[in-house]
């Protein structure tokens, strides 16, 4: 079957890119396709001398083809199966496989895994499959069944989430649906702490996995801390703080749904009444006079930029947030401070909180460098994947 794929020829002089491994290849790269390709379709890509160089999803935009092999195999079962049982042992090797304090982690994580345009979550043996290309999406019936093979069976419920994360051009896709089980929701644990999972109405899949290992690092500064927590959503850093032993901690997220999700995670885990919880626009009430000083403070915002076009715009965004915040930072406190904008690469948000340090005139130092979870693999070869950047700063 592979040799009936389309063939995309490479412009001569571009196939150095490709031997670099990166896993998009650009239009401007491309010198000649089939003029009758569609979106998702699985295309061989050749140089000038029909040398095969790698084996993708062909998409009519800025990237043409996102590589899923560089090697002329086919795109079938088989090679769904391989890639989850691959992705499987990783994930065992990190300790995430049948772990009783921590049963929620990503299992596929786009080009980390070598699948571009995939991502795949698992909450206590419930999947959600979210597809950000149409290729996977098409694909959907052979990534199912390989995940399903790949835990022997035993998930409770497979969800197929693209609805919002397909390209807005695509209209072949059906509302968000279950392939397995039809559980709405499920509780999972996150190293021994509680938390209420929605993925048919949260953002993303329905938990920001990514920053399970920054929580359990603020869980280190925060005994008999005041815990500011900005840009909440369902309480992840709140409910951390909380469980270990915080004095007091105000959560704040513009998002009415999003606090119902902090106020259920605070219940579940039979806290006291030492939480505050606003619904809220964060700037505003950081720009709040009246509003006090706390010993760790946490900013961890939305991607403010999505494109390069809108980056300069993000990186003032996050200089006027963080100077706000930094005044709400007791002497000798904390700042944990994020971007997951991946167009914010890690220098340029390290010189806007730098910055925003000047700005301050605080004496400051960095405590740590912070990044997504081993379970969000970065690609050796695509620096690209390095989207969640953060710092933890010791504030005079």
């Amino acid at each position: 079957m592979k040799d009936t794929y389309p063939i995309i020829t490479i412009r001569k002089g571009k196939e150095e890119a490709i031997s670099r491994r990166h896993p998009w290849i650009f239009s401007g790269a491309i010198y000649s396709k089939p003029s009758d390709l569609t979106d998702g379709q699985v295309v061989r890509v050749v140089d000038f001398k029909g040398k095969h160089l790698a084996t993708g999803h062909y998409h009519d935009g800025s990237i043409m083809v996102r590589i899923l092999s560089f090697k002329d195999v086919a795109i079938d079962q088989g090679f769904w199966n391989r890639t989850m049982k691959s992705a499987y042992a990783y994930r065992k090797s990190l300790g995430l496989i049948e772990n009783s304090e921590t049963n929620a982690f990503r299992f596929i994580h786009g080009e980390g895994d070598g699948v571009s345009g995939l991502i795949i979550d698992i909450y206590n043996n419930n999947a959600v499959i979210q597809c950000h290309s149409v290729g996977c999406y098409r694909d959907v019936k052979y990534i199912s069944t390989a995940l399903d093979y790949a835990f022997g069976g035993g998930l409770d419920c497979i969800y197929i989430k693209s609805k919002d994360s397909l390209p807005s051009s695509f209209d072949g896709h059906e509302e968000d649906y279950y392939i397995k089980g039809n559980p709405s929701s499920t509780e999972i644990v996150e190293n021994g702490i509680k938390f209420a999972i929605n993925w048919e109405e949260g953002q993303k899949t329905g938990f920001f996995l990514d920053q399970r290992e920054n929580r359990h690092k603020l869980a280190q500064f925060s005994e008999g801390k005041t815990v500011l927590n900005c840009f909440c959503y369902t309480g992840g850093f709140s409910i951390y703080a909380l469980a270990n032993g915080a004095s007091s901690v105000h959560s704040i997220d513009v998002s009415k749904s999003a606090m119902e999700m902090v106020a259920k995670n605070h219940k579940i885990n039979e806290f006291g009444d030492n939480h505050v919880m606003d619904d809220a626009n964060v700037m505003h009430l950081l720009g709040d006079e009246k509003l006090q000083k706390f010993d760790v403070v946490v900013i961890d915002p939305p991607a403010f930029a999505k494109s390069v076009k809108k980056r300069h715009n993000a990186v003032q965004a996050y200089k006027r947030l963080n100077i706000m915040a930094l005044k709400k930072v007791k002497h000798k406190g904390h700042l944990f401070t994020f971007s997951c904008s991946q167009v914010v690469g890690p220098e340029l948000f390290y010189n806007t909180i730098r910055s925003a340090a000047i700005e301050s005139g605080r004496k400051i130092r960095i405590v740590h460098h912070l990044s997504q979870g081993p379970d969000h693999p970065i690609n050796i070869y695509h620096p690209e994947g390095n989207y969640l950047k953060g710092l933890v700063l010791y504030v005079e």
